[in-house]
């Protein structure tokens, strides 16, 4: 894998840097091509033709597939890997996913590869938009950004957007922490915007919250985020296991369906509070006193080599909770989860085995 930062007008860097970074370029002049958005920066275009100006370097005989991200933009590579080996790279392939925000997808448009969460675009393809893309982004002076230029060359090349889920553009403000919760069921692929929304783990910086994600990311990727939802029948418990991230305890049986959607921990990109404007379901955050949930936050995450087993910690996110009058076993005396998990599982073939234990 190699990568390349594309810049607008070189930068200092000092010696001891040169094996830290990767490879800088700087990019070409876009002074002869038209941009007329009034509320944009004419540097999309600039940014819109990094793929091509990445081909036009050579020596890109072997590469199968361009990615492309934000400067905020963080990718889980292994499993970046793992979406893109499902696809043929030698056909034209234009890979990525949507906004949360219904109306930024209607603004922009419900087909196009959101940049922010990054997308990739197979090796004939970026040959095929290599030739024509000059003359293309010429005719479309008026768009916004450089992902809604691509896909406008994109649509001229005749290639439909491929969704892949593990994308996030994360147009929200507040906290993540409900839609980080409910992954959807396949590879976490990147995170964006993380500099807007809360860190995603309480009470330490956004640094030190993606120093401890990459623990369980480094162990076992495939599994990052991926939701489990179990019952503990003896106390009447409902469990959410988002593993290498949190485990939510429920008092009561909530049915899947419903703890498999995002709860609204978060606002929309237009700092409102309306469900509506999401591009997919959520669920208010619980208003009985009795089902608000405890959070158990990662703490610790190994792997035994002989075993090939997983073992992650969570201890408990202390918050008041509020007055519950049901008699039934409450969570509270619990000081912590632990989680084991075997690393057999392929995706698309069938769930991982998973235990958990509280403490």
């Amino acid at each position: 894998m190699r990568g390349i930062v594309w810049l607008d007008s070189p930068v200092k860097t000092y010696r001891n840097e040169s094996g830290s970074l990767p490879e800088l370029r700087i990019s070409g002049d876009t002074s002869r091509f038209a941009y007329k958005n009034k509320q944009g920066h004419r540097s999309a275009i600039r940014i819109s033709r990094i793929v091509s100006e990445t081909l036009r370097l050579g020596g890109m005989e072997n590469v199968r597939w361009f990615v492309m991200g934000d400067d905020d933009t963080v990718f889980v590579t292994d499993n970046l890997v793992r979406i893109l080996n499902k696809y043929d790279h030698n056909q034209y392939y234009y890979i990525g996913s949507l906004s949360e925000s219904h109306l930024q997808n209607i603004y922009f448009s419900y087909g196009m590869a959101y940049g922010g969460g990054g997308f990739a675009i197979s090796y004939p393809l970026a040959k095929a938009l290599e030739k024509m893309q000059d003359r293309c982004i010429q005719r479309y002076p008026g768009l916004y950004g450089s992902d809604d230029r691509m896909q406008a060359c994109m649509a001229e090349l005749g290639v439909p957007l491929t969704k892949e889920l593990g994308f996030h553009q994360y147009d929200v403000y507040g906290n993540l922490f409900g839609l980080l919760a409910a992954h959807p069921v396949t590879p976490l692929v990147s995170l964006h915007h993380l500099d807007v929304v809360e860190p995603i783990f309480p009470n330490v910086t956004r640094v030190q919250a993606l120093q401890r994600l990459k623990i369980p990311m480094q162990l076992d990727s495939a599994g990052l985020m991926q939701q489990s939802i179990c019952y503990d029948k003896t106390n009447s418990w409902t469990v959410s296991v988002s593993w290498g991230f949190a485990i939510q305890i429920f008092r009561g049986v909530l049915s899947p369906r419903e703890i498999e959607m995002p709860s609204r921990t978060f606002l929309n990109w237009y700092r409102r509070a309306d469900y509506t404007a999401y591009a997919f379901n959520t669920r208010p955050v619980m208003r009985n006193p009795c089902q608000k949930p405890f959070v158990f936050y990662l703490s610790r995450a190994s792997i035994k080599s002989n075993t090939n087993l997983t073992t992650s910690e969570y201890t408990r996110h202390h918050t008041p909770q509020p007055l519950c009058k049901w008699k039934m076993a409450h969570p509270v005396t619990l000081i912590g989860w632990k989680c084991t998990r075997s690393l057999i599982l392929i995706y698309g073939i069938g769930p991982q085995e998973e235990t958990v234990a509280g403490s």
